[in-house]
């Protein structure tokens, strides 16, 4: 077992495209971990997702042995989500280490998630090391990247390290710095076991394998272990280190980082940021920080053929294995048929779940326009909330007393020529200005109050737009604000669509109201009879629009004679369509559900 001395836990904070998995495929080439055969590019993104978007979606873990000055260092890398989505698996990460390196782009400068987790990272009182990357491409400014690096830290020019993961370049001296600046574990080897939760993944042939980081105690094979939060006790089956294969081990020691196999089949046993201890001499206390994680975006996943209803029950709960952030439950909608409520923690997330059912299942699902959830208190009980996912559960507004809606406190870095425009995008989101701090002067750090409904849907690609790709946004929640809301029904046909209505502010309502029902006409297929679209609130019908029916020429045959034979033709049709349209359905194609989702520009 490892001296505790000697054993470094860290983590890379990085915004997206900034080198991160580059620089961990380096440090894991330099210390030997992996060999020239075994290598390939972003190593520890395994997911073929991960691979095409640059972009890490689980969190990773792996150890490497390091040789400095005649001694053997243990490094465990524990790797994080850089997206805003995953930023309580980032927070638990952190929690587990004691250092932490700081790689900022050397072209793109400091961005607003790099802070967002820099500032968890430091609440945790964790060593930052800051790294300077991609010093070597034609458009790098690493001199004035690192003033920045300087002005934000308040630490000293010589401390950034210039580095380039991509040709190896200042690799050796950020191993010395985790060597001599991360300082080593703290913690009681002889104290009841205490282990921090960081991550879980699924092995289809032997159920859950746990990570996790030590903090007191030991974890032994065969010893049995309980998990604080959910209350469950399971035998430690395999303990063992994490490399870039897993290896078993008699015990975990004191400030290391492990894996745990006790045949765990649901994911939903099994949080992030739980506390493991031992079943027969408990932890006095729990490690702090703990909280489930909570849907931010909902949204209905239907079949396309609803046939394949309890194919997609069982396709997402394979999918819940792997993801216990992601959660369902069954619905039914008079439009779509029977599918699922499905909960995600934000929109790149939904993206994902989305990706995997269509790559990994085979499941063709339609999608229907994501909303977040709110509170509706009613007349007769003013005090007790009623959750509401789906607009449909809105209670009717007779008896409603209020609604509120979840707020975030957005953070925006851009340039400073592009102020205005980011301003005005944020106000008309609905967004109030809160503070706006000159990092530099150039870059500027505007901070919002805003709802999270209107950032839901494209607010990232629009603010990518008015800053021409040069702001990023970060986010976190604040709780519940009373809002003006009211629910824009669409009716087809005097049916109202279930899966299109839309909770909306109420000096919105019309705009959209007439918005959606003017591109509904255009993506809805024409008929043998009139179809009528309304948007309405309540009983009120704010805006229509009709898809004009097809009209067979029914006096073409007709030549000359009395008018009255053709007047009795066209009243023949006239009363077809009459019993056509109290009989006919409309469908709706998947284009319009897509169509509703780009209303909200």
């Amino acid at each position: 077992m490892a001296v505790i001395e000697h054993i470094r836990n860290f983590s890379i904070i990085a915004h997206i495209d900034h080198g991160k998995s580059t620089l961990a495929d380096r440090l894991l080439e330099y210390t030997g971990t992996i060999s020239d055969r075994e290598m390939k590019e972003q190593v520890l993104d395994d997911m073929d997702l991960e691979r095409e978007r640059g972009i890490t979606i689980k969190s990773h873990a792996i150890q490497m042995d390091y040789l400095f000055e005649g001694k053997k260092y243990i490094l465990n890398l524990i790797d994080t989500p850089g997206h805003v989505d995953f930023s309580y698996e980032v927070s638990r990460a952190i929690a587990a280490c004691e250092g932490a390196l700081l790689v900022v782009d050397a072209s793109q400068s400091i961005q607003a998630q790099t802070i967002s987790n820099l500032y968890l990272a430091l609440e945790h009182d964790l060593e930052i090391i800051p790294i300077v990357n991609k010093v070597d491409l034609p458009g790098a400014n690493p001199e004035e990247v690192t003033d920045d690096i300087v002005e934000l830290l308040g630490c000293d020019y010589e401390d950034v390290i210039w580095a380039s993961a991509k040709t190896g370049q200042g690799v050796d001296k950020i191993l010395e710095a985790i060597v001599r600046r991360i300082p080593p574990p703290q913690g009681d080897p002889d104290a009841p076991l205490q282990a921090l939760i960081f991550d879980s993944v699924y092995n289809p042939y032997r159920g859950i394998e746990v990570y996790f980081r030590v903090f007191n105690g030991q974890i032994r094979k065969g010893q049995r272990v309980k998990f604080v939060a959910t209350g469950r006790e399971y035998d430690a089956e395999e303990v063992g280190v994490l490399k870039l294969a897993k290896e078993p081990r008699p015990h975990i020691g004191t400030g290391d980082v492990g894996y745990l196999i006790s045949g765990i089949k649901d994911a939903r046993e099994v949080k992030v940021g739980d506390t493991i201890t031992d079943a027969g001499n408990p932890t006095p206390k729990p490690i702090e920080g703990f909280e489930e994680v909570k849907p931010m975006v909902f949204a209905g996943l239907y079949p396309v053929d609803t046939e394949e209803y309890e194919e997609l029950r069982t396709t997402l709960e394979k999918l819940r294995l792997n993801d216990a952030s992601l959660t369902f439950e069954p619905e039914s909608s008079a439009a779509l048929g029977f599918g699922f409520r499905a909960g995600f923690l934000g929109m790149l997330h939904m993206e994902i779940i989305q990706e995997r059912l269509e790559r990994e299942f085979g499941m063709n699902v339609i999608i229907t326009v994501p909303n977040v959830p709110y509170r509706a208190y009613t007349k007769k009980q003013p005090d007790k909330p009623v959750e509401i996912h789906n607009p449909s559960q809105l209670p009717d507004p007779g008896v409603l007393d209020r609604v509120e809606e979840p707020y975030i406190k957005a953070t925006i870095i851009t340039k400073s020529e592009f102020v205005g425009p980011v301003m005005k995008l944020a106000m008309e989101k609905r967004g109030e200005i809160k503070n706006q701090v000159y990092i530099t002067p150039e870059r500027v750090e505007l901070t919002f109050d805003m709802p999270l409904a209107e950032i839901v849907f494209d607010f990232y690609d629009k603010l990518k737009t008015v800053s021409r790709g040069y702001a990023s946004f970060d986010y976190h929640q604040i709780g519940f604000r009373p809002s003006d809301l009211v629910k824009v029904d669409i009716l087809l046909n005097g049916q109202p669509v279930d899966a299109l209505s839309a909770l909306v502010h109420r000096d919105r309502a019309y705009e959209i109201g007439r918005r959606m029902v003017s591109k509904l006409k255009e993506l809805i297929p024409r008929q043998q009879f009139d179809i009528p679209i309304q948007a309405a609130i309540g009983s009120r019908i704010i805006a229509r629009e009709t898809v004009k029916a097809l009209r067979k020429d029914v006096t073409a045959k007709c030549y000359g004679g009395d008018i009255s034979r053709k007047r009795k033709l066209l009243e023949k049709q006239k009363k077809g369509k009459k019993r056509m349209r109290q009989i006919g359905k409309v469908s709706i194609p998947q284009s319009a559900f897509m169509a509703v989702l780009k209303l909200k520009d």
